[in-house]
Protein backbone atom coordinates (compact mmCIF):
# COMPACT_ATOMS: atom_id res chain seq x y z
CA UNK A 1 0.00 0.00 0.00
CA UNK A 2 2.87 2.37 0.83
CA UNK A 3 4.52 1.68 -2.52
CA UNK A 4 1.21 2.31 -4.27
CA UNK A 5 0.91 5.67 -2.54
CA UNK A 6 4.44 6.61 -3.57
CA UNK A 7 3.71 5.54 -7.13
CA UNK A 8 0.53 7.66 -7.26
CA UNK A 9 2.36 10.65 -5.81
CA UNK A 10 5.18 10.22 -8.30
CA UNK A 11 2.71 9.99 -11.17
CA UNK A 12 0.93 13.16 -10.06
CA UNK A 13 4.22 15.03 -9.76
CA UNK A 14 5.23 13.80 -13.22
CA UNK A 15 1.93 15.01 -14.66
CA UNK A 16 2.38 18.37 -12.96
CA UNK A 17 5.89 18.68 -14.38
CA UNK A 18 4.53 17.86 -17.83
CA UNK A 19 1.81 20.49 -17.59
CA UNK A 20 4.31 23.12 -16.44
CA UNK A 21 6.72 22.21 -19.24
CA UNK A 22 3.89 22.47 -21.77
CA UNK A 23 2.82 25.87 -20.39
CA UNK A 24 6.36 27.22 -20.53
CA UNK A 25 6.81 26.06 -24.11
CA UNK A 26 3.76 27.95 -25.38
CA UNK A 27 4.51 31.03 -27.47
CA UNK A 28 3.98 34.29 -25.64
CA UNK A 29 1.73 36.74 -27.45
CA UNK A 30 2.59 40.44 -27.23
CA UNK A 31 0.70 41.92 -24.31
CA UNK A 32 -0.63 45.34 -23.52
CA UNK A 33 1.34 48.10 -21.89
CA UNK A 34 0.81 46.99 -18.29
CA UNK A 35 2.32 50.08 -16.55
CA UNK A 36 0.15 52.37 -18.65
CA UNK A 37 -2.93 50.27 -17.94
CA UNK A 38 -2.22 50.39 -14.19
CA UNK A 39 -1.64 54.14 -14.28
CA UNK A 40 -4.93 54.63 -16.12
CA UNK A 41 -6.85 52.62 -13.52
CA UNK A 42 -5.05 53.95 -10.43
CA UNK A 43 -7.75 56.51 -9.64
CA UNK A 44 -10.27 53.67 -9.10
CA UNK A 45 -7.96 51.49 -7.02
CA UNK A 46 -8.41 53.30 -3.69
CA UNK A 47 -4.66 53.96 -3.32
CA UNK A 48 -2.06 56.03 -5.14
CA UNK A 49 0.84 53.56 -5.11
CA UNK A 50 0.81 51.19 -8.11
CA UNK A 51 2.30 48.19 -6.26
CA UNK A 52 -0.37 48.34 -3.54
CA UNK A 53 -3.05 48.80 -6.20
CA UNK A 54 -1.93 45.66 -8.01
CA UNK A 55 -1.44 43.50 -4.91
CA UNK A 56 -4.60 44.49 -3.06
CA UNK A 57 -7.02 45.36 -5.85
CA UNK A 58 -6.21 44.44 -9.43
CA UNK A 59 -4.69 41.04 -8.50
CA UNK A 60 -5.83 40.70 -4.91
CA UNK A 61 -6.21 36.93 -5.16
CA UNK A 62 -2.41 36.63 -5.51
CA UNK A 63 -1.95 38.26 -2.11
CA UNK A 64 -4.74 36.11 -0.67
CA UNK A 65 -2.94 32.97 -1.82
CA UNK A 66 0.32 34.25 -0.31
CA UNK A 67 -1.41 34.53 3.06
CA UNK A 68 -2.82 31.02 2.62
CA UNK A 69 0.70 29.71 1.92
CA UNK A 70 1.94 31.27 5.17
CA UNK A 71 -0.95 29.68 7.07
CA UNK A 72 -0.27 26.25 5.55
CA UNK A 73 3.43 26.59 6.39
CA UNK A 74 2.53 27.42 9.98
CA UNK A 75 0.25 24.38 10.18
CA UNK A 76 3.09 22.16 8.95
CA UNK A 77 5.56 23.55 11.47
CA UNK A 78 3.09 23.28 14.34
CA UNK A 79 2.55 19.61 13.54
CA UNK A 80 6.27 19.04 14.04
CA UNK A 81 7.10 21.52 16.80
CA UNK A 82 4.62 22.67 19.48
CA UNK A 83 5.14 26.01 21.20
CA UNK A 84 7.78 25.80 23.94
CA UNK A 85 6.67 26.26 27.56
CA UNK A 86 7.34 29.58 29.31
CA UNK A 87 10.86 29.75 30.73
CA UNK A 88 10.17 32.20 33.54
CA UNK A 89 12.55 34.77 32.09
CA UNK A 90 15.28 33.95 34.62
CA UNK A 91 17.97 33.42 31.97
CA UNK A 92 17.54 36.80 30.28
CA UNK A 93 20.22 39.37 30.95
CA UNK A 94 19.53 42.95 31.92
CA UNK A 95 21.01 44.34 28.69
CA UNK A 96 18.57 42.39 26.53
CA UNK A 97 15.63 43.39 28.71
CA UNK A 98 16.57 47.07 28.52
CA UNK A 99 17.16 46.85 24.77
CA UNK A 100 13.73 45.29 24.27
CA UNK A 101 12.09 47.95 26.42
CA UNK A 102 13.73 50.61 24.25
CA UNK A 103 13.16 49.07 20.83
CA UNK A 104 9.72 47.45 21.10
CA UNK A 105 7.67 50.70 21.03
CA UNK A 106 9.76 51.97 18.11
CA UNK A 107 9.34 48.75 16.13
CA UNK A 108 5.57 48.74 16.66
CA UNK A 109 5.23 52.38 15.60
CA UNK A 110 7.36 51.89 12.48
CA UNK A 111 5.36 48.76 11.58
CA UNK A 112 2.11 50.74 11.81
CA UNK A 113 3.67 53.54 9.77
CA UNK A 114 4.66 51.07 7.02
CA UNK A 115 1.08 49.80 6.99
CA UNK A 116 -0.33 53.31 6.60
CA UNK A 117 2.32 54.44 4.12
CA UNK A 118 1.63 51.53 1.79
CA UNK A 119 -1.22 53.45 0.17
CA UNK A 120 1.06 56.18 -1.18
CA UNK A 121 4.64 54.83 -1.09
CA UNK A 122 6.58 51.55 -0.60
CA UNK A 123 5.28 49.69 2.44
CA UNK A 124 2.22 47.71 3.37
CA UNK A 125 1.16 44.66 5.35
CA UNK A 126 4.06 42.35 4.53
CA UNK A 127 6.77 44.89 5.33
CA UNK A 128 4.98 46.04 8.48
CA UNK A 129 4.16 42.46 9.45
CA UNK A 130 7.80 41.41 9.14
CA UNK A 131 8.85 44.28 11.41
CA UNK A 132 6.07 43.57 13.90
CA UNK A 133 7.08 39.91 13.87
CA UNK A 134 10.65 40.95 14.65
CA UNK A 135 9.29 42.93 17.60
CA UNK A 136 7.45 39.83 18.82
CA UNK A 137 10.58 37.70 18.54
CA UNK A 138 12.57 40.32 20.47
CA UNK A 139 9.90 40.31 23.17
CA UNK A 140 10.15 36.52 23.48
CA UNK A 141 13.94 36.56 23.62
CA UNK A 142 13.72 39.22 26.31
CA UNK A 143 11.65 36.90 28.49
CA UNK A 144 8.17 38.34 27.88
CA UNK A 145 6.52 35.01 28.61
CA UNK A 146 3.10 36.63 29.03
CA UNK A 147 3.23 37.31 25.30
CA UNK A 148 4.06 33.64 24.68
CA UNK A 149 1.04 32.54 26.75
CA UNK A 150 -1.29 34.84 24.77
CA UNK A 151 0.21 33.57 21.52
CA UNK A 152 -0.35 29.97 22.52
CA UNK A 153 -3.99 30.58 23.45
CA UNK A 154 -4.91 32.67 20.40
CA UNK A 155 -2.46 31.38 17.77
CA UNK A 156 -4.87 30.08 15.13
CA UNK A 157 -7.35 32.90 15.62
CA UNK A 158 -4.68 35.55 15.11
CA UNK A 159 -2.87 33.71 12.33
CA UNK A 160 -6.10 33.07 10.43
CA UNK A 161 -7.55 36.57 10.70
CA UNK A 162 -5.76 37.82 7.59
CA UNK A 163 -7.11 35.04 5.39
CA UNK A 164 -10.54 35.20 7.04
CA UNK A 165 -11.00 38.93 6.51
CA UNK A 166 -9.67 38.66 2.95
CA UNK A 167 -12.18 35.90 2.19
CA UNK A 168 -14.99 37.91 3.78
CA UNK A 169 -14.19 40.88 1.54
CA UNK A 170 -13.97 38.57 -1.48
CA UNK A 171 -17.37 37.07 -0.68
CA UNK A 172 -18.88 40.51 -0.19
CA UNK A 173 -17.60 41.81 -3.52
CA UNK A 174 -18.85 38.68 -5.25
CA UNK A 175 -22.33 38.95 -3.74
CA UNK A 176 -22.84 42.70 -4.13
CA UNK A 177 -20.68 43.46 -7.14
CA UNK A 178 -20.66 40.21 -9.04
CA UNK A 179 -16.84 40.13 -9.24
CA UNK A 180 -14.50 38.29 -6.88
CA UNK A 181 -12.33 40.90 -5.12
CA UNK A 182 -13.57 43.58 -7.49
CA UNK A 183 -13.37 46.40 -4.95
CA UNK A 184 -15.80 49.25 -5.61
CA UNK A 185 -13.89 52.52 -6.19
CA UNK A 186 -15.82 54.37 -3.48
CA UNK A 187 -14.89 51.87 -0.75
CA UNK A 188 -11.64 50.48 -2.19
CA UNK A 189 -9.37 52.58 0.02
CA UNK A 190 -10.98 51.60 3.33
CA UNK A 191 -11.33 47.95 2.28
CA UNK A 192 -7.64 47.77 1.38
CA UNK A 193 -6.73 49.29 4.75
CA UNK A 194 -8.93 46.77 6.58
CA UNK A 195 -7.45 43.84 4.64
CA UNK A 196 -3.89 45.01 5.22
CA UNK A 197 -4.46 45.71 8.93
CA UNK A 198 -5.57 42.16 9.67
CA UNK A 199 -2.99 40.75 7.26
CA UNK A 200 -0.23 42.62 9.14
CA UNK A 201 -1.31 41.04 12.42
CA UNK A 202 -1.54 37.55 10.93
CA UNK A 203 1.82 37.84 9.19
CA UNK A 204 3.51 38.98 12.39
CA UNK A 205 1.97 36.17 14.47
CA UNK A 206 2.84 33.59 11.82
CA UNK A 207 6.47 34.70 11.64
CA UNK A 208 6.81 34.61 15.43
CA UNK A 209 5.25 31.13 15.56
CA UNK A 210 7.57 29.92 12.78
CA UNK A 211 10.53 31.25 14.76
CA UNK A 212 9.34 29.33 17.81
CA UNK A 213 9.31 26.20 15.68
CA UNK A 214 13.12 26.40 15.45
CA UNK A 215 13.44 25.71 19.18
CA UNK A 216 15.43 28.88 19.82
CA UNK A 217 13.69 29.57 23.14
CA UNK A 218 14.22 26.00 24.29
CA UNK A 219 17.97 26.45 23.76
CA UNK A 220 18.21 29.22 26.35
CA UNK A 221 20.18 28.37 29.47
CA UNK A 222 17.91 27.63 32.45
Amino acid sequence: MKRLGHAVLGLLLLMLAGVLAWAVSLPVAPGQDVPAHIAGSLADSGVSHPVTAVLLNFRGYDTLLELVVLLVALAGVRCLAPLPPPSGGGAVGGVLRELAALLLPVLVLVALYLLWAGATRPGGAFQGGALLGAAGILALLAGRDRFLAVLEQRLWLLAGLGVGVFLAVAAGTLVWGGTLLGLPPEQAGILILVIESFALLSIAVTLVALFLGTGELEDRDP
